[in-house]
């Protein structure tokens, strides 16, 4: 039995609707499987967040954090002395200055203050960052809250010192 043009115009509409529904379940999948997690860091930390409630009802945070212990990793002061041989062997004369791949690091402090922020509740309506330092090892996060603080936030936050 032959399809009416009704018929194939229907069928040939289905297909791409069916095309993008599955690359969009392709594309939630993968947002879903590249989120970080605490998890995904081997580094163990040691992190602590200290919270200050202004008279005038502003929130201010400082997050700080630092290795837990060392990890095995190369130190940067051997990662130094190979690139000043390895200039050395190519005949540069430039003088260059180690800069550690912090990237990684930056996104795991990043990370650790999002949780803890969540966790305490502190800043319900998100922050804005004041001022961060990452170094190898060690960094910190001093930020002020978009919301005033509340009563409850005055109890449960004043003495966090």
């Amino acid at each position: 039995m032959a399809k009416t043009n009704n018929q194939r115009n229907k069928d040939n509409n289905q297909m791409p609707i069916r095309s993008l529904l599955c690359f969009i379940l392709l594309i939630s999948l993968s947002g879903c499987a590249s989120k970080r997690d605490v998890d995904d860091f081997n580094i163990r930390v040691e992190d602590t967040f200290q919270t200050a409630i202004k008279g005038n009802g502003i929130k201010l945070f400082t997050y700080r954090v630092k290795y837990a212990e060392l990890p095995t990793l190369e130190q940067p002061h051997m990662q130094r002395v190979r690139q000043i041989e390895r200039m050395k062997r190519s005949g540069s004369n430039k003088r260059s200055i180690y800069q550690p791949d912090l990237s990684r690091w930056t996104e795991q402090i990043e990370l650790g203050l999002e949780k803890t922020i969540a966790m305490t509740g502190y800043c319900r309506e998100g922050y804005l960052e004041l001022s961060r330092i990452i170094e190898e090892g060690r960094g910190e996060i001093r930020g002020e809250c978009n919301d005033g603080a509340t009563d409850a936030d005055i109890s449960k936050f004043a003495d966090n010192h």
